[in-house]
């Protein structure tokens, strides 16, 4: 039976990415959850140089789980922008990195249409063929439900479609297991924990700040965001102290 929690000696960062490309002009709303091609680069040079593994979720599990020790990073995206695929992955390609993007099942090949109303910048999402592609390039796709939902505004019968669904609309896109989930907006409730674990993810993301310590809930995971305004020297301080710990509150 898979551990509950986790079990690594070390706190284990997982970074969280959203766009990688050049922000909208200033003042555009979520401007900051945009990093710069050459910052994303500069990033991942500095991981491989301090002797740091980059790892997607299945890769990162026996590290949280205590089976392997190492000096590792998690690497996660959100959403499944099509920038992730023509940006990201060559430069962790080039240093031997995996890491896994969360995709929208319902979504795919379209645009982050859940942020229209906040009047958020449109941008691609990968379909079908650029998942593939991404996948066929040593990455991971886990799953973001089918609609990007808040589910504590779903009913009960809707959020389970939305957490079961969007793992076999995945599955038989990517053709590979998707076993890893991300609550969209970083909200949930303690039943659609339970509906991860029916599901059959064996790892879950939210977007509570901090690195993974040993007793973290495998279904409840912290992670440290990279944002535009991440510097090369923050970038440091989130992934080697316990700078993003003392945020987790």
């Amino acid at each position: 039976m898979l551990n509950e929690c986790c079990a690594n000696a070390s706190p284990i960062p997982i970074l969280v990415y959203h766009q990688i490309d050049e922000a909208p002009p200033k003042g555009a709303v979520f401007r900051s959850l945009y990093v710069s091609p050459s910052a994303f680069s500069r990033q991942m040079g500095l991981l491989k140089i301090l002797g740091y593994r980059g790892l997607s979720m299945s890769g990162l599990l026996p590290y949280l789980t205590g089976e392997k020790q190492g000096k590792v990073v998690g690497i996660t995206f959100d959403d499944g922008y099509l920038n992730n695929l023509t940006q990201a992955l060559p430069v962790l390609q080039r240093h031997g990195f995996s890491s896994t993007c969360y995709g929208v099942s319902q979504r795919l090949g379209q645009s982050n249409i859940w942020d229209l109303a906040q009047g958020i910048v449109q941008t691609p999402l990968m379909n079908v063929d650029q998942l593939r592609q991404w996948v066929a390039g040593g990455q991971e796709v886990g799953a973001h439900t089918r609609h990007h939902v808040n589910l504590t505004e779903c009913d009960e019968a809707l959020a389970k479609s939305e957490v079961l669904l969007s793992k076999k609309e995945l599955e038989m896109s990517v053709q590979q297991p998707v076993e890893h989930f991300c609550y969209p907006y970083g909200v949930y409730q303690a039943e659609h924990v339970a509906l991860a674990r029916q599901a059959g993810f064996t790892s879950v993301t939210t977007t509570q700040r901090g690195r993974c310590h040993a007793g973290a809930d495998l279904w409840q995971l912290p992670r440290v965001p990279v944002l535009r305004s991440t510097s090369l020297p923050l970038f440091l301080l989130k992934v080697a102290t316990g700078y993003e710990d003392r945020r987790s509150a």
